[in-house]
């Protein structure tokens, strides 16, 4: 049996990895905003008439260019309008599930007459944050949402209190659980990897199971960019070679082809991202695959690419204008590396390998053409792998690196928490100013 206090930090990765762990259909930006929505009707009777709704920047940046599962258009009106008419507001980052053919009709009916109308919310401090107002009839519910994309932190009708909750211990935005595990280091991750008994951390395998469907959705049509499926067409014709490589290439990147393009299958995400889930899933399993792991190699293999990557993403703003499918991707090479035997130094050299070569890729908003960014990032992982596997690694006197790769983990963060606010504010303003 381990020591109690090995048990509490146990379970405190644990719960941070069922919580951070989750499905989510569709982005989790124009999701959070379909939730809003969806609570906000549940509280009216009668049809739905009219949404207004204000949303942070950095939700506006994410929602812009995306393709709501199932509707075939882009952006936060289309998610507001399903999310009042159909959504479930009790099934979280799946609110969208269950909407049929006539509602996504009624919906864009909505759009048709102007009755959807997403502003930014100015000023404003949160990096997410709603507030949706829904008209039925002569009533309306507002709703907001501040944090994380399913923190309901408020509910009215007609102007009256229907929910308010308590604010949590020492403010912030971040669920409490988090904060144990950020405290932690990467040594600790890879020690309770090793020692932790599989059957507690197995739930792990629905990531498995969640996302390589998705990117069997993802070759099996062209969705997006479709870069899996071109991928895959080189490897095909030989232009490419059949290795484990190209193989992690292309399953990974049509994950997100299919999640970008809108197809109605949930992503397995990590952090609160269906790609960050994506990035962290898709290597591991084909490594595993590839390698012929065992079932064991494989949970424990998974488990500590998405909490490596819950971990260094804990010290992020949960939106930013750092692309974090880079740190998720830091997570996989992690998973990698565990199910090729190697050593902890061998994945803080991975590590510090990713941050030498790939720290800040930009994040300007969610779109098809994330899956460039996803296979960028695993692409980057699978070269730092091999360099840590030969203990070759970025010089700690080489820009933001340091032998310790908990201060390279501190010193790119931030960056992101700080410097590249500057750089995420010019590119909402670029976003917003285009014209296509």
């Amino acid at each position: 049996m381990p020591h109690r206090e090995t048990r509490v930090e146990w379970n405190a990765f644990i719960t941070v990895l069922r919580q951070e762990v989750k499905p989510a259909l569709g982005c989790t930006e124009p999701v959070s905003v379909a939730l809003a929505c969806a609570v906000a009707a549940r509280q009216l009777s009668g049809a739905i008439v009219r949404i207004e709704a204000s949303v942070s920047p950095n939700l506006m940046k994410n929602g812009m260019g995306v393709t709501v599962p199932g509707t075939d258009m882009l952006g936060l009106p289309i998610a507001a309008a399903l999310g009042a008419i159909a959504g479930d507001p009790q099934a979280n980052l799946e609110v969208l599930k269950s909407a049929s053919q006539r509602q996504i009709t009624a919906a864009k009916a909505l759009l048709t007459v102007g009755a959807v109308r997403i502003v930014l919310q100015e000023p404003c401090e949160e990096a997410l944050y709603v507030r949706a107002r829904v008209y039925a009839g002569d009533q309306h519910a507002t709703v907001t949402i501040i944090g994380d994309h399913t923190n309901v932190v408020s509910i009215e009708k007609m102007g009256q209190p229907v929910f308010v909750k308590p604010a949590e211990p020492g403010g912030g935005d971040r669920p409490q659980p988090l904060a144990p595990v950020a405290a932690r280091s990467l040594r600790q991750l890879y020690a309770f990897i090793r020692d932790v008994p599989c059957a507690e951390i197995d739930f792990i395998l629905a990531a498995a199971q969640m996302n390589n469907a998705l990117s069997k959705r993802g070759l099996a049509k062209e969705w997006g960019l479709h870069i899996g499926p071109t991928l895959k067409r080189q490897v095909d014709k030989g232009l490419a070679a059949d290795d484990i490589f190209n193989e992690i290439l292309y399953r990974t990147s049509a994950a997100s082809d299919a999640r970008m393009g809108g197809a109605t299958l949930p992503a397995m995400t990590n952090s609160g991202s269906g790609n960050q889930g994506i990035t962290a899933t898709l290597p591991v399993v084909v490594a595993a695959e590839r390698l012929g792991a065992s079932r064991q190699q494989l949970i424990r293999a998974l488990a500590l690419s998405h909490l490596v990557a819950i971990y260094i993403h804990s010290k992020l703003p949960r939106l930013s204008a750092l692309c974090a499918t880079t740190t998720a991707a830091m997570g996989a090479a992690a998973g990698i590396i565990w199910l090729m035997a190697g050593s902890y130094d061998n994945i803080a050299m991975a590590v510090n390998n990713m941050i030498g070569d790939i720290s800040g890729m930009i994040c300007d908003g969610a779109s098809s053409s994330c899956s460039m960014k996803v296979s960028t990032s695993v692409s980057c992982a699978w070269k730092a792998t091999l360099l840590a596997l030969d203990n070759s690694v970025v010089s700690a006197s080489d820009g933001i690196v340091e032998r310790d790769v908990e201060n390279s983990i501190r010193n790119l963060c931030a960056i992101a928490a700080q410097a590249m606010q500057h750089t995420d504010r010019q590119i909402i303003t670029i976003m917003a100013g285009k014209r296509y």
